[in-house]
């Protein structure tokens, strides 16, 4: 019998609001992006927490774009943020903007000016900011602070009628200059931006800063838990007193630990400089940590999801390390990918005494995890391709593949025994000559002919071309953000090495973009987007053991 898992602070939260028959026994979470970017698997865990947690409690969830920066957000980034939202296999009630609610907002910004708690502020960013003092010292009033009720009105309006030109005005709520949290020392609620926005158009030029626009929205919507990272907790006494002041539904903010990745950066900023200097192809580069990037790569939802699950929900920051997602992966494909022969440093091997022209089908299992994954037909003939690393001319000790006078298997095939090589001017093998054991085919009576090597291979009449690109981590120390100097000056310049003319067995023209494979002794691959019927493109999505956790354990 499994043990069940306990109750994380958010359910036991909500459990207890569900037990009082607070909010009416509603449960309504949201999930509340920027769309400044794409999607990246820190937002993979919020997506997960808050679909997830309605979805225990028979609740429901908002899909809600904070879109009040008209500069940075485009239609692009909401159209892949909403497939990413349903590939991760989460479907949202109401699809709701920020920009839904500016006449309200600005109403409210209203009602707080006509209660002598907003006024329009003159100074300029810099003189705001020296105003605030520092987190010892306290700020002080603004000589805009004693403005009248009456002129601030007057002032907002003329502000919203586009009167005034960006960062000549903007309205701060009249709090505490004094307050010991910095963002109750008078924040800023609006600010003048003659941008045109991606849903509005030219209809505003002023816009709400985030902390007056998301409790506000939360409360429009009649959120009952409204989950945020650990970042926010400075924000909630501000989150509060908005809703407190204007007497509207009383929305409570909850935070918890983001998801931070090793070996990668989790800013969107950082990530965008990738993109726009070339450092990726794209926000899709499978190097990349964002959700499109890990599917193009050949991660599943399943995979990532079962990496939010296992990390689970914390109060506090930590950084999971890079090899929990590769085992999420390396654990579902083991189970679901179907095995393939690929070979990606070919070298051509000739047997002697197989019969030429001759042409045998042979049987092999599609997944020996998988009792009904099926089996597939090779084509074997006399000339194949192998990996060049599996023949040595003088192999050392315990050197179980190929070399002359020495046996292997082909997998799915025969025992073959090394003969003799043809090489180049430059001394490169370019030919292997080998012969077989006739009696020793696969699946046959072969007792008392073992051999302690396994190798794969490709009939070379057979055999499809195709690229295949090795991806690795895109950077070669765990936390670049945080080391000195520019973190674009630790990407890791071999993670990403095409191979342009890798063979793969004949079956796998017929696969799709997405599909995966299990290519042996390789790793698992995926076919990109890039394939055509000219030339088929896989990804590597994941070695099949963990390659850094040695050079991990010799760099400490």
């Amino acid at each position: 019998m499994s043990e069940e898992r306990s109750l994380n602070f958010l359910e036991q939260i909500v459990e207890e609001d569900l037990a009082s028959g607070k909010n009416g026994g509603r449960v309504l979470t949201r999930f509340p992006p920027e769309p400044n970017g794409y999607l990246h698997i820190g937002h993979a865990k919020s997506i997960v927490l808050n679909f997830g947690l309605a979805q225990k409690y028979n609740g429901k969830t908002n899909l809600r774009f904070d879109d009040t920066n008209p500069v940075t957000e485009d239609t692009e980034y909401v159209d892949s943020i909403k497939e990413d939202i349903r590939w991760l296999g989460f479907e949202w009630e109401k699809e709701l903007y920020a920009s839904d609610y500016f006449e309200q907002l600005y109403q409210y910004a209203v009602a707080l000016i006509k209660k002598g708690l907003a006024y329009v502020e003159d100074a300029t960013a810099e003189e705001i900011a020296a105003m605030k003092g520092t987190p010892t010292t306290p700020g002080t009033n603004s000589p805009c602070r004693s403005r009248s009720v009456e002129e601030n009105l007057d002032l907002f309006e003329r502000m919203r009628k586009g009167e005034f030109k960006d960062g000549e005005k903007t309205l701060r709520a009249k709090i505490d200059m004094a307050a010991p949290n910095m963002h109750m020392r008078d924040p800023l609620m609006y600010r003048i931006k003659h941008a045109h926005h991606h849903r509005t158009g030219d209809k505003w030029c002023i816009y709400p800063m985030y902390d007056f626009a998301h409790g506000q929205s939360d409360s429009i919507e009649n959120i009952t838990h409204s989950v945020c990272t650990l970042e926010f907790i400075p924000h909630r006494p501000l989150y509060d007193w908005f809703i407190q002041e204007l007497d509207i539904f009383p929305s409570h903010q909850y935070e918890f630990a983001r998801l931070n990745l090793n070996y990668t950066v989790m800013s969107k900023r950082k990530l965008k400089q990738l993109v726009e200097e070339g450092h990726v192809s794209g926000w899709d580069d499978p190097r990349m940590p964002t959700i499109s990037g890990l599917r193009r790569r050949g991660y599943t939802a399943a995979s990532i999801r079962s990496l939010c699950e296992r990390v689970g929900i914390q109060k506090r920051d930590n950084i999971i390390e890079y090899s929990l997602l590769e085992f999420c992966i390396r654990e579902e494909l083991n189970r679901t990918a179907n095995r393939a022969m690929a070979v990606l440093d070919p070298v051509k091997l000739v047997i002697t005494n197989y019969p030429e022209g001759q042409v045998e089908e042979l049987e092999a299992e599609n997944n020996p995890e998988d009792p009904n994954s099926g089996s597939r037909k090779l084509p074997f003939s006399n000339t194949l391709y192998i990996e060049r690393e599996d023949f040595m001319e003088n192999p050392p000790k315990k050197y179980f593949r190929l070399g002359p006078g020495m046996m292997v298997r082909l997998k799915n095939a025969y025992i073959i025994k090394g003969e003799s090589v043809d090489k180049d001017a430059d001394g490169n093998i370019t030919t292997i000559y080998a012969t077989y054991l006739p009696e020793s085919k696969s699946g046959g009576d072969h007792s008392g002919m073992t051999v302690k090597g396994t190798i794969h291979w490709v009939s070379a009449a057979h055999a499809a071309t195709a690229e295949v690109r090795m991806y690795d981590r895109l950077f070669t120390v765990e936390n670049p953000a945080s080391e000195e100097g520019d973190f674009k000056s630790f990407i890791n310049k071999d993670s990403l090495q095409v191979i342009s003319n890798a063979f793969v067995e004949p079956g796998l023209l017929q696969a799709k973009p997405g599909d995966r494979f299990q290519f042996m002794r390789k790793g698992y691959f995926s076919v990109d987007p890039d394939t055509t019927s000219e030339k088929i493109v896989f990804n590597r999505t994941v070695t099949l053991k963990d390659a850094w956790a040695k050079e991990t354990a010799k760099a400490k």
